[in-house]
């Protein structure tokens, strides 16, 4: 098994959490128009004046992913057990 990237999106301000949720949302819609259901999307709230969004990919996809969609960081993802 690969290992798996998570690709995050910063918001932060009073409305951080909702446009967060908000950019899920595409996030969603663009795995549906490039049939990669599959993948996992969240939002993460990190304090009141800051929210983000993520999406998990496997490392041998990051480039496709990291290109189109532009996130402001990444890091390796590690599932709760």
């Amino acid at each position: 098994m690969s290992r798996q990237l998570k690709l995050i999106w910063d918001f932060r301000g009073p409305n951080a959490q909702r446009t967060a949720e908000h950019h899920e949302i595409h996030l969603k819609d663009f795995l549906k128009m490039n049939r990669q259901t599959d993948l996992i999307t969240g939002v993460e709230q990190v304090n009141e004046h800051h929210s983000l969004a993520y999406l998990v990919v496997d490392e041998s996809e990051m480039t496709f992913f990291r290109d189109r969609l532009k996130p402001h960081r990444g890091q390796v993802h590690t599932p709760h057990a």
